[in-house]
């Protein structure tokens, strides 16, 4: 809510006001980014091997699967075509 009254606040200044407000608001916003930056918590390696594990996993079952599925279709549909051709 806060911000919102804020960037309110900025669209009635003029452009003269908000260029010197310009280093402030800069200083401001790198200094919450610092302070967000602070709460991150990176994975450890061993949890990064394994969601990578079960990604390579999940998309070598998914193209497998819709392999199948195409090859199916694919030949499901010339049959049907070769079907009606006659």
């Amino acid at each position: 809510m806060a911000k919102s009254a804020i960037a309110a606040n900025y669209e009635n200044e003029s452009i003269g006001a908000k260029l010197k407000s310009f280093p402030t608001r800069t200083r401001g916003f790198l200094s919450d980014v610092r302070n967000e930056m602070r709460h991150v918590s990176h994975p450890s390696v061993k949890e990064v091997r394994a969601t990578t594990v079960v990604v390579i996993i999940t998309v070598a079952l998914f193209g497998a699967y819709f392999g199948v599925v195409d090859y199916l279709l694919g030949h499901g549909l010339g049959w049907v075509e070769h079907y009606f051709a006659k």
